[in-house]
């Protein structure tokens, strides 16, 4: 056993992670591109090409991202249960990619987002479960691994707006949903080619076995899914105001703002502005692991739960900020710069929130339940989504900085819900890491020897 944990802790090929989390990096970066690339032109193309009335749009947008989050619960269970996670991974990979190329026909709208959300519930929640079985039980890489893993999300997710934005934008609609496609297919090839890099499969036996009996005591894990599910609840009310991203933002992006360079004519691409979150999170996800990473070194790291509550909290600031923008201007386009500084708040309360509470979700899922766990967490993005929706509705109908007002209360509100689950996570969350295996000195010491 030591020798095993030795080797696998020393496989430092790729920036001193294992080769697999590569592989998982590039796999979810293309997806992301795929999913990314799609969404960016979706409110437009239906306000603009199909003509629907922004309530209509906004509330297929919000039903279509909502039941992306809600297919991985059943999607989850399959894989953890019976198909295993790389058989769900190219499963729902190849369905994605038959819905994109679907987009590219007016008539399949609807069609081609159910066959996108379907191919997504077995994609989603197998992807990154499968990072966990990367690292031995304690070692210190594993909770920046979902960080690392975000920054793939982000890369795919800023190139997607610039190459479907632009391809739709300026040539046409379908060229911009083709390119989605082609995108999902990359990913495929990558976790294909690369899959001797990832994680055994357990057998069927194993993955029936592990989800029957479990390796703790049937009250450890209801206290750490009543944990999971009160922190999952509070996150349901954060992606209400996340989830306008590319809805109602969106279309005050287009509208409201004078996206002007300049003193001449050039105006920079509404989309484009989709990829300044994800190109934020490229450069501000190293400093932020860089001070996590030092802090943890010197005892005075901050839990997962108070990271999530700053993130709630700095994502109300973002939207009491675009508020008072609109309530100044009276009417009037304001600068792009000021949805420059908004965005570069709303992406630091992104940060503090998301891949640590991915992180979280994965670190304490119980054995032969990762993708099911993981599908918990995403289950919280379905009902968010599905209620940003609903209130993105009210966008034509109280004006824009009551709108931005109401979405910096409920951020205000999430931030209040976590800071309640605070000291029992701590409890849960170090008694889980003291009874999961090796501390990271132990694992150290065995790489060394």
């Amino acid at each position: 056993m030591s020798e095993r944990l030795a080797a696998r802790s020393g496989d430092r090929a790729w920036f001193g992670h294992p080769k697999g989390l590569m592989v998982l990096f590039l796999t979810e970066m293309w997806e992301i591109f795929s999913f990314y690339g799609m969404r960016a032109l979706l409110v437009y193309y239906m306000t603009k090409q199909l003509l629907m009335s922004q309530q209509q749009a906004s509330m297929v947008y919000g039903l279509y991202t909502a039941f992306v989050y809600f297919t991985p619960i059943f999607g989850g269970a399959i894989s953890d249960r019976w198909l295993g996670r790389r058989k769900a991974v190219i499963l729902g990979g190849s369905i994605m990619a038959v819905g994109h190329f679907m987009m590219a026909s007016e008539a399949l709208l609807y069609p081609a987002l159910a066959v996108i959300a379907l191919g997504n519930g077995f994609f989603l929640p197998s992807l990154p479960s499968q990072i966990k079985g990367l690292y031995p039980p304690g070692d210190p890489r594993t909770g920046s691994a979902y960080s690392v893993y975000y920054v793939g999300i982000n890369l795919g997710a800023f190139l997607a707006p610039l190459i479907c934005g632009t391809l739709g934008e300026l040539y046409g609609w379908h060229w911009g949903f083709g390119a989605a496609g082609i995108g999902m297919m990359i990913g495929l090839g990558v976790y294909i080619l690369g899959r001797r890099h990832l994680p055994p499969e357990p057998s069927r036996a194993e993955r029936l076995g592990a989800g029957a009996g479990g390796d703790r005591p049937p009250e450890g894990l209801l206290r750490r899914f009543l944990l999971l599910g009160g922190i999952a609840a509070a996150v349901v009310v954060f992606r209400i105001p996340y989830g306008q991203g590319g809805n109602t933002l969106a279309l005050w992006i287009d509208q409201a703002v004078d996206r002007r360079v300049g003193l001449g004519e050039l105006a920079i691409p509404a989309t484009w502005f989709q990829s300044f979150d994800p190109l934020l999170v490229l450069l501000l996800t190293p400093i932020l692991v860089t001070w996590w990473t030092r802090a943890a070194a010197r005892k005075r790291d901050l839990s997962p739960l108070t990271k999530m509550v700053t993130g709630a909290a700095l994502m109300a600031v973002a939207f009491l900020l675009l508020a008072g923008i609109c309530a100044l201007a009276d009417g009037a386009r304001v600068s792009w710069i000021w949805a420059a500084l908004f965005i570069l708040v709303f992406t630091t309360a992104e940060l503090f929130i998301l891949p640590v509470g991915l992180g979280l979700f994965g670190r304490l899922a119980p054995a032969g339940m990762g993708a099911t766990t993981i599908a918990l967490w995403f289950f919280a993005s379905f009902l968010g989504n599905l209620l940003a929706g609903v209130i993105g509705t009210l966008w034509g109908v109280i004006g824009h900085e009551l709108f931005f007002l109401l979405l910096a209360i409920l951020a205000g509100g999430a931030s209040s819900i976590l800071l309640l689950f605070d000291r029992p996570a701590r409890l849960i969350d170090h008694s889980f890491c003291r009874d999961a295996g090796p501390d990271p000195v132990t694992i150290q010491q065995e790489a060394s020897a």
